[in-house]
């Protein structure tokens, strides 16, 4: 496996320039494709409709600077891309809200890379529960770039959050083309006696044992805590320099809706680096 269709999400903000940059340093490693996409924020559905006044001028004006809005985040991603050397590049724009629009095109990608939700800077294209439903619905590994994101390393020092879970063993072999160009990759294994089914006598053996025969070695080292599991992965990244954490999105259905589950949620947050989620 290797990733050769990455999908970004980009808007006129400058996380977007962050999250090409990252595209830009995954492309380099496995001489992929980037295809950004920016989405006007009007659903698709609005055009389907004859009771929604889209003839009217008031809401034809509103659409047209949603429009441009898109359009001016396609300018910046070619402007970054150029500048850092992309040729196999291409973006568009889709008219829909970023969960459709994004979670459509996702099916055909590889990988795909959005941001941080910014409550300090909202999108009027992206709802606040943008990077939840992407991990839920896409399909494919998600990897959330933090919106005061500072590194300049990218999956050189990976962390991975191991628990047995099904969600888990869908994240490690998701990331398994970073892991194996990873200088140091650390399992994690928070309270394994939470999950003693899953771990087997010795936690952690297994996950090591499948990794090394993909040609990664790993070090190992269960924690014992009382506190937030998701507070002390991002500890334990801190602790480590890590560049990278890999997990499970985890989440559980209610009312017909999936509801991210308490560490997923505790991730996206407060994460201060890249994080890989697979669901």
């Amino acid at each position: 496996m290797t990733y050769k269709t990455i999908l970004v999400h980009i808007d006129e903000s400058k996380d977007a320039i962050k999250r090409t940059h990252v595209a830009h340093q995954i492309a380099s490693m496995f001489d992929a494709h980037i295809t950004g996409v920016a989405l006007t924020g009007i659903s698709r559905y609005i055009f389907e409709s004859t009771d929604l006044g889209v003839g009217d001028p008031n809401i034809m004006l509103h659409l047209g600077a949603l429009r441009e809005r898109a359009e001016k985040a396609i300018t910046q991603f070619k402007q970054v891309s150029a500048g850092l050397g992309i040729t196999t590049t291409e973006s568009l724009i889709a008219n829909d809200e970023a969960n459709g629009g994004l979670g459509l095109r996702a099916r055909y990608s590889d990988l795909i890379v959005i941001g941080q939700t910014n409550r300090n800077e909202p999108s009027p294209s992206v709802l606040s529960d943008f990077p939840e439903f992407m991990i839920v619905n896409s399909g494919r590994p998600v990897l959330v770039i933090p919106h005061h994101c500072v590194s300049t390393s990218f999956a050189e020092r990976c962390v991975i959050a191991w628990d047995g879970s099904r969600e888990a063993a869908r994240a490690v072999t998701d990331a398994l083309p970073l892991l194996k160009q990873s200088q140091f990759v650390h399992v994690s294994i928070i309270n394994p006696s939470k999950h003693s089914e899953a771990h087997g006598e010795e936690p952690g053996a297994d996950i090591a044992l499948f990794l090394a025969r993909h040609g990664v070695k790993v070090e190992i080292a269960a924690r014992f805590s009382n506190h937030d599991t998701g507070k002390s992965l991002l500890a334990t990244c801190q602790e480590l320099n890590a560049d990278l954490l890999i997990m499970g999105g985890y989440a559980h259905s209610r009312f017909r809706e999936m509801i991210l589950g308490g560490t997923t949620r505790t991730i996206l947050e407060t994460m201060d680096i890249p994080v890989l989620l697979s669901h």
